[in-house]
């Protein structure tokens, strides 16, 4: 599918001085943070490649190397070498450093990934054929003397290879991929995990649908971990254009499947890097000598829309060195490419029998097709003379950077660290093997690799095994920006919480751009099951951009399907405890009560429990309330039960007070049960769906540190134990003071009423003080309890010190209290960030998709929500007022969110 033509190319200035690499190919170019983690002082490493071809000198002056392998085009390479050359982002300046420690060999047609402030080297084939197996890590963590580390890992692994691909997947685990051994193509998979002790690849296999045997393709990882591997050329020397995907699940499985549709060019030796959601893929050899033609050397797979696009060609800029255009400038092969914020990078590479040395910089921060332009051509030096030196470019990165981590903090996945992580994987056996005279693992003349105990002298408590981490509530939210205006059209900022008891008032109302293209799963693939009502929910309502409500009001779904939905659900519920134990990181939402609509926000800007989403990293927990006082609670409860049974070790439910029957014949689940369904149809299918709640766990402990729950603890309970033994299918009735607490307390009004108090919901019920928070929290050896039930104006609210939080995840609630939902994001370090959405303002229709497709005219009469479902909503919440939002009394006003 091709995209829309793009915009003339828009310089940004970059300059190229300093100690320029010089012409070459087969060389790689990894971008990693700067010294202060701000992508604005990123760095550039270019390492290795062929600097000359068959027969020539080499343009450092050195002696010409052997024949390296088969470049694609009918020549051979030459003058592979070790340098290292990097790049400050910021200034612009190149600069060949000579790294302290031992480097590997000189080679060409290597693999090589960041991690972290490292660089890790594998494979290659150089002057004495193919290089060695073993991972060099080129160490960044002191930036003025960088350090060269050979790892040996142990056991088997990816044998000595070239033309192959190695990515980090998911943040943590080094793959490596396909490639050539010298005799053979290869389609073997291997993976090293870094954050496990002892290091060891691990093949991967029966994971699905299995990539062809391909050499010379490539490997990028999105944001979230998604490895997308792509093109390549097959054992038989053509081309390839299709594409795949690699995910991990939390289980520990692996799985392949194959991305939609297929490259618009076939190509081989190209190079790919993403830009958030976007595979940009430039150059590349098709074989026969030739390279991809001026009609798409640059083609983009968005993996959030599922949809190839090739960029059209655009006239040459006036201002051009040479008149060439920038698809004149992408054609080429065996290129090195890197991503920092929207801006990818381009050096060197083959066209036709020249090397090259110029540096392409290419623009991606308005979401359009890659646009290619020469840093150092006389157009980017007059706009670089104009933005008065790099400041602009500074200005640029630092937003972008400041955007893509806000944007990857929602996902909650610890990030591998340079200094206890992947630089010192096995350094201690290979110390011990260096140490020993004559050992197999010694190298004349080389310094053995230092122990993590040599490595930790001087840094004292920095160097020993950190404590488990403290629970604690990360000091800013991430709140979903909706002006979005500039050409980065940034999606989230972070503002501190202390901001947030008026910060409803001041966030923009403007509606997204209708540009932005609809999202839709990347894999759709054919299934054994594809008839299953699961399956079937998933494509009709996971679609956070596309879904909008019926206006007819009827329902996907009929009662018999909703019957055999809950049946696939409680077998899996049946087997699961009363209390869940979770690991993090973990994804936790609070009362959805009916409002779908919140809930497909939530997933378009805070990562959806897909494949293509974010489920494979993270988990979902649910805290109950999922039907009543809302319009689509058989939308809410439906979605979310196919996703439990679609991923049942990575989507939690609890239940809350409103997954009972005597509740839910009330607040409105019957009524849309009947009213969408038919009578009887309807009752037959509330009743089941009620029977299923009976089923529903009670609570979730994560890492022993965290209990979540709907309610509280109320007055009875003082253990966990006590919510373990509570033995489903369970009614209120059978469940006695303790699921009553369990479900419907309420903390007090403030930290300064302690004790256990009446409830102002009705009798029987209590509220409990701050004190009974600490009490418990010790008693079980727990830091915090996360709990929902209570409307929060800021969608989160702390109570006990911050020992309790109570989260809500639906936007003003019943149509009538203006507050914020949000959710709470719990990484691995422990630390929870909450991320918000506010209410759209009343005219707006309620879901993304139409925001997207609205468009901006004064004189359109403003939309309204459907008749039907204000109707119905505001009769049954007239008929039973909601309870209050927390701290607000209950006849005060509403804010005015709306001003």
């Amino acid at each position: 599918m091709e995209g829309s033509p793009a915009p003339a190319p828009r310089p940004r200035p970059f300059p190229c001085v300093g100690d320029v690499p010089g012409p070459r190919c087969g060389h790689t170019l990894t971008a990693i943070a700067g010294p202060d983690g701000d992508h604005s002082s990123a760095k550039l490493i270019l390492f290795g490649g062929a600097t000359a071809l068959e027969g020539t000198q080499r343009t450092d002056g050195g002696p010409p190397a052997s024949p390296g392998p088969p470049s694609g085009t009918g020549i051979r390479l030459a003058g592979a070498t070790s340098d290292v050359h990097i790049l400050d982002v910021r200034s612009g300046k190149w600069e060949r450093m000579i790294p302290q420690g031992e480097p590997p060999s000189p080679r060409a047609a290597h693999a090589a990934a960041a991690v972290g402030s490292m660089v890790v080297v594998q494979g290659g084939i150089g002057p004495a054929g193919l290089a060695s197996e073993d991972l060099h890590v080129l160490d960044f963590t002191d930036f003025e003397r960088p350090r060269w580390h050979r790892v040996l890992v142990q056991g088997a692994g990816p044998s000595a290879r070239y033309a192959h691909t190695l990515a980090l997947v998911a943040n943590r685990f080094l793959v490596a991929l396909g490639g050539n051994d010298g005799k053979q193509t290869l389609s073997d998979a291997w993976a090293l995990d870094t954050s496990d002790k002892p290091y060891q690849w691990k093949r991967i296999s029966d994971a699905g649908e299995t990539p062809s045997s391909r050499m010379y393709a490539t490997a990028a990882a999105r944001s979230d971990g998604l490895l997308l591997l792509c093109g390549g050329r097959d054992a038989e020397g053509v081309p390839l254009g299709d594409a795949y995907g690699l995910a991990r699940h939390r289980d520990g499985r692996w799985e392949w499947a194959a991305a939609p549709g297929v490259m618009p060019t076939a190509r081989y030796q190209h190079g790919a890097v993403f830009v958030n959601a976007r595979l940009h893929i430039s150059g590349g050899a098709v074989g026969g000598g030739r390279m991809v033609d001026d009609a798409a050397p640059v083609v983009v797979l968005d993996t959030a829309a599922g949809v190839w696009c090739t960029q059209a060609p655009a006239p040459a800029p006036a201002s051009s060195d040479n008149g060439a255009d920038s698809h004149e400038r992408a054609r080429r092969c065996r290129h090195a490419v890197a991503a920092v914020g929207p801006y990818v990078f381009v050096y060197g590479g083959l066209r036709g029998s020249a090397l090259l040395d110029d540096f392409l910089l290419a623009d991606d921060s308005s979401g359009a097709e890659l646009s290619v332009c020469d840093p150092r051509s006389q157009a980017w030096r007059q706009w670089l003379d104009a933005a008065h030196g790099t400041t602009a470019a500074a200005e640029m990165l630092a937003a972008a950077s400041a955007e893509e981590a806000a944007a990857a903090a929602a996902l909650g996945v610890r990030r591998v660290g340079a200094v206890e992580d992947l630089r010192c994987l096995d350094e201690d056996l290979d110390s011990r093997r260096g140490a020993e005279a004559g050992s197999p693992g010694s190298r004349s003349g080389s310094p053995a690799s230092l122990t993590l105990a040599q490595r930790g002298a001087g840094r004292g408590a920095a160097a020993r095994t950190p404590p488990t981490p403290d629970v604690r509530l990360y000091h800013r939210a991430v709140v979903v920006a909706q002006e979005a205006t500039g050409s980065l059209r940034g999606l989230v900022r972070q503002l501190s919480i202390d901001q947030f008891e008026n910060e409803g008032r001041r966030v923009s109302m403007g509606t997204e751009s209708a540009s932005k293209p609809p999202r839709s799963p990347l894999f759709e693939r054919p299934s054994m099951d594809q008839g299953s009502v699961h399956k079937l929910v998933l494509r009709e309502f996971l679609n956070p951009r596309q879904w909008k409500p019926p206006e007819d009001r009827t329902f996907a779904l009929d009662a018999e399907q909703i019957s055999a939905l809950c049946d696939d659900a409680e077998r899996i519920f049946r087997d699961e405890p009363s209390v869940l134990r979770l690991r993090a990181p973990v994804k936790i939402f609070g009362d959805l009560h009916g409002q779908f609509g919140d809930l497909m926000r939530l997933f378009e800007e805070y990562g959806t429990p897909s494949t293509a989403g974010d489920i494979t990293y993270i988990d979902y927990l649910f805290l109950g309330d999922y039907v009543d006082r809302g319009a689509h609670s058989l939308e809410t409860m439906c979605l979310l039960l196919a996703l439990k049974i679609e991923h049942p070790r990575s989507v939690h439910l609890i239940r809350g007070n409103h997954e009972a029957s005597d509740i839910n014949a009330l607040f409105g689940f019957r009524i849309e049960c009947i009213e969408r369904l038919g009578d009887p149809h309807g009752i037959w299918a509330w009743t089941r769906l009620n029977s299923l709640f009976n089923w529903l766990p009670l609570a979730a402990l994560i890492e022993d540190r965290i209990v979540c729950m709907h309610g509280g603890i109320g007055r009875s309970i003082s253990r966990v134990e006590q919510i373990d033994a509570l033995q489903r299918p369970l009614t209120m009735e059978e469940g006695g003071v303790v699921l009553m607490d369990l479900l419907w307390s309420d903390p007090t009004t403030n930290d300064g009423v302690e004790g256990v108090q009446p409830s102002p919901r009705g009798p029987g019920l209590v509220t409990f003080g701050p004190d009974r928070v600490k009490e418990f929290c010790k008693a079980n050896g727990l830091q915090m309890i996360v709990r929902a039930h209570e409307c929060v104006m800021d969608g989160f609210e702390r109570f006990a010190q911050g020992h309790l939080i109570t989260l809500f995840s639906a936007t003003n609630y019943c149509g009538t209290a203006n507050n914020a939902g949000a959710i709470l994001v719990l990484g691995r370090d422990l630390v929870m960030v909450p991320k918000l959405i506010h209410p759209l303002p009343p005219s707006t229709p309620r879901t993304p998709k139409a925001l997207a497709d609205r468009e901006e005219d004064e004189d359109e009469e403003p939309p309204t929500p459907h008749p039907r479902t204000d109707t119905w909503m505001a009769a049954v919440n007239e008929e039973r007022p909601p309870t209050p939002p927390r701290g607000r009394p209950p006849n005060a006003p509403s804010l005015a969110y709306f001003e």
